[in-house]
């Protein structure tokens, strides 16, 4: 059943976005009557398409689920091209992120410029897409584009540095070390790696330089390991 969002409720139904009212009608093509979920604040409804233009839906039950862990996951991607933004967002919401952030990493191909608000808007819409196909209770936060001084005053109970460096732990022995916490930050590398400035920067900022392995990973391959390895030791 699809899934959307929306907290405008009017006399118990909820008015569905534009955005939202053209998937539903000219995509999957539903008419009156028809059932979706609605998720708002976390709680999830089922309803029942009442009108268009917009489209309207009244709500028949709550929902008692729960497919959120608990936990709090930041990713935090070093800049890369469209196409890899596109898959890491898709899969970091599939697979439990609840913030994102770009870094500008001094080896990132892609550089910051003008057109980096339009990015994040697009960046906001591919997430929420994928929270309504993966049926997430939540959209993840798409935040702005840090450099090396925001990404060391970020905050979190483990902050762990994927790199390549060959006197890093290993992230099984990392996350067994460290059982208890609520808020975990995962940093991605570009595809020329950290310098050591950098590395040396975040490590002295309480980041954990952290193994996957001994292969080289791909920037868009390595973020999406560590988030199932993460949600493998999460699962109950």
């Amino acid at each position: 059943m699809q899934r959307y969002f929306s907290n405008l409720l009017d006399n118990n139904e909820y008015l569905l976005s534009n955005n939202d009212s053209y998937h539903i009608t000219k995509v999957m093509r539903m008419n009156v009557n028809d059932k979706i979920e609605i998720v708002d604040n976390k709680n999830v409804f089922l309803c029942e398409i009442t009108s268009f233009n917009p489209v309207k839906a009244r709500i028949i039950k709550k929902i008692e689920e729960e497919n959120e862990n608990g936990k709090n996951i930041v990713l935090v991607q070093s800049l890369v091209n469209e196409n890899k933004m596109d898959y890491i967002l898709q899969k970091g919401t599939e697979l439990g992120v609840n913030s994102f952030y770009a870094y500008k990493a001094v080896n990132s191909v892609v550089k910051e410029n003008d057109k980096s608000i339009k990015k994040i808007v697009r960046w906001q819409r591919i997430v929420k897409e994928s929270s309504e196909q993966s049926k997430r209770n939540i959209i993840p936060e798409v935040c702005e584009i840090i450099d090396i001084k925001g990404l060391c005053n970020l905050q979190a109970d483990l902050k762990i540095l994927l790199t390549v460096n060959e006197k890093t732990k290993n992230i099984k022995n990392v996350l067994k070390e460290f059982k208890k916490y609520d808020t975990i930050i995962i940093v991605v590398g570009p595809e020329g790696g950290f310098t050591k400035y950098e590395e040396e920067k975040l490590i002295e900022n309480g980041y954990i330089s952290t193994s996957l392995g001994g292969r080289v990973l791909r920037t868009e391959t390595a973020g999406m390991v560590a988030l199932a390895m993460i949600n493998y030791e999460w699962m109950v």
